[in-house]
C-alpha cells in the first residue's frame, strides 16, 4: 500500500512539473525543476551517496588538498612544473568533469514528445559511448551502450538517449548499477515498460592491474516489458547490440 502510495505521489508531482507547448513537455519553474528532479531519484537505483552541502568550489578545495598530501606520501616533488598544479587539474577534473554525474543538478535537459505517429516499434540507439569509473579501484570503464524502447504515449529525441547515458556514467559506477539506472530513468520519463540496455565495456582495474587482461570484457544487459517476455522482441534488439 505504501508503494502505491508513493507511485500515485510521485506522478502527481510529475504531472504538475511540466507544460505542454508544440508538443513537447516542458518543466515550468526550478521549483517544479526540483520536484521532477526529486521525484525521478525515487525511481533510479541509487547510488551510494551521503549528503554533505559542499559547494563545487569547497569540494575542489578539499579534494585538492588531500591529493596534495597523496602525491607528496608517494614521494612526488611538487615543486617541479609538471607536477605543481596536478592537485588542482585532478580535483577540478573530479568535480566538474568525470564525477559530475553525482550532482542531479547537472541531469540533461530532457524534453518528452507526444508519439503522434502511434509508433509501436522497437527505437535503438547503437554504438553510445559509454566512459566511466570503476568505483573499487577508481580505474576507467570504456565501452559501448546500446539503448532501446517501445513508445507509448512518448517520444524523445535520439541525442537525449547518449546524454542520460552521460550522466549516469559520470560517477564512481559498478556496470551493473549503470545498466540499471539507464533503464530505470527511461522507463520513468517515457512512461513505457518496455526498455532494453546493453553494455559492452573494457574495465582498466582488469588491464592495468590485478590479472592485467586487455583482452577481455563485460557485458551487462537489463531488458524489461516486451524485450524480456517476447522472444522476437528479444531476438531483434540482442542482435542489433552486435
Amino acid at each position: 500500500m505504501k508503494k502505491n502510495k508513493l507511485q500515485k505521489e510521485i506522478k502527481t508531482k510529475l504531472k504538475t512539473t511540466f507544460i505542454k507547448k508544440n508538443g513537447l513537455a516542458l518543466p515550468k519553474t526550478n521549483t517544479q525543476k526540483n520536484n521532477f528532479l526529486e521525484a525521478l531519484k525515487e525511481n533510479i537505483l541509487p547510488t551510494p551517496t551521503i549528503e554533505n552541502q559542499l559547494s563545487s568550489d569547497d569540494k575542489q578545495k578539499i579534494i585538492e588538498a588531500h591529493f596534495t598530501e597523496i602525491l607528496k606520501t608517494l614521494g612526488l616533488d611538487l615543486r617541479d612544473d609538471s607536477l605543481q598544479d596536478s592537485p588542482k587539474r585532478i580535483a577540478k577534473m573530479y568535480v566538474q568533469e568525470i564525477f559530475n554525474g553525482l550532482d542531479w543538478n547537472n541531469f540533461p535537459k530532457i524534453t518528452t514528445i507526444e508519439n503522434k505517429m502511434n509508433y509501436n516499434q522497437m527505437i535503438a540507439v547503437q554504438n553510445v559511448e559509454v566512459i566511466s569509473c570503476c568505483e573499487h579501484h577508481f580505474q576507467t570503464i570504456q565501452g559501448f551502450a546500446t539503448v532501446a524502447y517501445i513508445p507509448q504515449k512518448k517520444v524523445i529525441g535520439l541525442s537525449k538517449i547518449n546524454r542520460i547515458v552521460q550522466f549516469f556514467s559520470r560517477r564512481p559506477q559498478v556496470q551493473e548499477r549503470l545498466t540499471k539506472q539507464i533503464a530505470d530513468c527511461l522507463q520513468y520519463i517515457l512512461e513505457t515498460p518496455h526498455v532494453a540496455v546493453h553494455i559492452n565495456a573494457k574495465h582498466f582495474c582488469v588491464i592495468a592491474r590485478g590479472i592485467q587482461d586487455a583482452n577481455s570484457s563485460t557485458i551487462t544487459t537489463d531488458l524489461r516489458g516486451d524485450f524480456k517476455n517476447r522472444l522476437e522482441t528479444r531476438k531483434e534488439f540482442l542482435h542489433s547490440c552486435k
